[in-house]
Formats: structure tokens, sequence, C-alpha cells
């Protein structure tokens, strides 16, 4: 028991991906009849990049959403879409690419497969890292917005042209199961199939390739890591810069000089390896009120309260004790 209990912990952000997944693309007659749902829960956007296509999915993409209305010749700004973005990246963060999206769930389990010299970034990271940026303001804004057909609509280019997640997903099941859509198959089935097995095989030797170059739904969430609800702190005081943290990361940050960094994907693996235990949730020592405490408020109060830094709860971080 003790032994499945560990295996438990070691592996419950997969079995929560696996558990989401599951859940928002749990629409089985989909996938065996070649449709797709048109239920009122697709009114209803999920966090991660789940596509609108899938068979089985139950929500919406809010990067598909976004572009269907940016398109649209009668409207020009989805508030909703932009105001779930917005909401679940200030609760969340990156949390979302970490737990919640099933294509970063196809790359993690590619990732697993052994390789004789894995990489922790490709060559030119510093500028492809920007790349997620580009494909945001350019593919998902910009482009649908200004290029138009004849009766004035625009086209979801991210979607159309990019996203390996509906390639994936959406389009590989429609076309198995649909012998007319076989039958119309041209080079931009082939171009989005190109994509999707390049980022396949890249992830066997980096870690999460699109989410670190290419996602937007990445670069939009990464931008609200250092303010979102959820978040890393670090404890200096716990912290010995013994590097554990750096190596646990399949990114190759550095998590203890920049635990909340755009890149970040809320995995835990740098708080799991920590041997100190200062990454964390919670907020670090007050410093100034640990300052206080030993200053102004230990020597009135001695013996009855100790120094307090040994200790998890120190009083200073608590409740002062009163001075009588």
């Amino acid at each position: 028991m003790a032994k499945l209990l560990g295996a438990l912990r070691r592996h419950v952000r997969t079995a929560v991906q696996l558990g989401w997944t599951a859940l928002t693309n749990g629409y089985a007659a989909g996938f065996a009849k070649g449709t797709i749902y048109k239920g009122e829960l697709k009114r209803v956007c999920v966090p991660g990049l789940n596509c609108y296509s899938c068979p089985g999915a139950l929500g919406s993409c809010p990067i598909g959403s976004l572009q269907a209305v940016l398109g649209d010749r009668d409207h020009w700004f989805s508030f909703y879409a932009v105001g779930f973005l917005l909401f679940i990246g200030a609760l969340l963060g990156r949390f979302v690419c970490g737990w919640l999206c099933p294509f970063g769930l196809v790359q993690d389990l590619l990732h697993k497969i052994p390789f004789p010299k894995k990489l922790k970034r490709l060559p030119g990271d510093r500028v492809l890292k920007y790349l997620r940026y580009v494909v945001l303001v350019g593919f998902v804004i910009i482009l649908p917005l200004t290029v138009l057909d004849v009766v004035g609509q625009g086209s979801p280019w991210y979607c159309k042209y990019i996203c390996p997640s509906g390639t994936l997903f959406a389009g590989i099941p429609l076309v198995a199961s649909n012998p007319g859509l076989q039958a119309a198959l041209g080079w931009l089935f082939s171009w989005k199939a190109a994509i999707l097995i390049v980022l396949l095989l890249l992830s066997v030797v980096v870690y999460r390739p699109f989410c670190r170059y290419l996602c937007p739904l990445g670069a939009v969430y990464g931008l609200f890591n250092p303010i979102a609800f959820y978040r890393y702190e670090v404890d200096a005081d716990k912290c010995v810069s013994c590097g554990a943290c750096s190596r646990a990361c399949g990114f190759g940050l550095e998590p203890d000089k920049h635990p909340n960094s755009p890149e970040c994907i809320r995995c835990g693996a740098c708080a799991t390896r920590c041997p100190g235990g200062a990454i964390s949730l919670e907020q670090g020592k007050n410093h100034h009120l640990c300052l206080t405490y030993q200053t102004a408020i230990l020597p009135q109060c001695r013996p009855r309260f100790g120094c307090g830094l040994c200790q998890t709860g120190v009083p200073c971080e608590s409740a002062r004790p009163l001075s009588r």
C-alpha cells in the first residue's frame, strides 16, 4: 500500500492531466460517429488548448473562440473570450499549461521515451522563445482582423494554418472516420500534419517544444505568472543555491532566482526536488516582522519565547506575543 501511495504521489500531475482530458473530451459518440458535439456546453470555454472540432470536445478553445469573433464581419471584439483569458490568467497563470492542457499531456508522455541525449533547449532558444508572442499577435489577432475575404470575413489563421493540437485531436480523427473528407484532402492538411509530426518528434528530445516556442495561449497566461493568485515563493533562508531546482526543471529555468518566469508551467518539479523546501505556494518569511520580533518584543518575553527561527509557524509570523 505504501508503494502504491508513493507511486500515486509521484504521478499525481499525470493523473490530473488524464482526468481533465477525459472530462473535457468526454463525448464518446463523436469519435464513434465522426461528428462533433454541438450542445450548450460548447458555449463555454475550457482553460487549455482544446479544439472545438475535436469529436469528443465538450467545450471550446479560448484561442479559437477569440479568433472566431475577431474574424466575424459583424463583430470586432470578444469580451467573453478576452475576459475568460484574463480571469484564468490572473487566477492560475501557466498552471493551466502544466496541468490542464491535453496537448501538453501528449508532449509530456513523448518526452518520457528514452533518447541518447535529451536537450534542455533548442539552438537559438533566446530568440525562439519569443516566437509564441509573434504567433499570438500576428496569427491570432492581426491577420484575422485585417485579411478579409470578399464579404468582409476573416479567417482563424492560427487554427487553420498552425495549431497542432487541432490537427491531432480534431483533424486526424475526423478525416479517419469520414471518407468524404479523405477525398477532399489537400496541401493544407499536409502542411499541418507536417507541423504536428515535427513537434511530436522534437518532444522526444526537447521538453515541450510547442509550449516553449509556439503556443499563443501559453504566451497569454505566462504574462500573468508574476501576479497570478497561484504563484511560487522562494524562502531565502531555506535556499542553499544547490541548483537542484534548475536541474529538475524541464525548461532549464532557475526557479530559485526567477520563480515566476513567464516560461514556467507550474509543473512543481522544482518544489518537489528542493531539499530544503524553499519553493512553495506560500508567502516566504516576513523578514521585517521577524526582525521587529527579535529586537523589540523578544527581550520583554524571555524565557517564554525562543527566537523562533527553527520553527515553521514562529510567533512573529502568526501573532506577536503581548508584553505585560
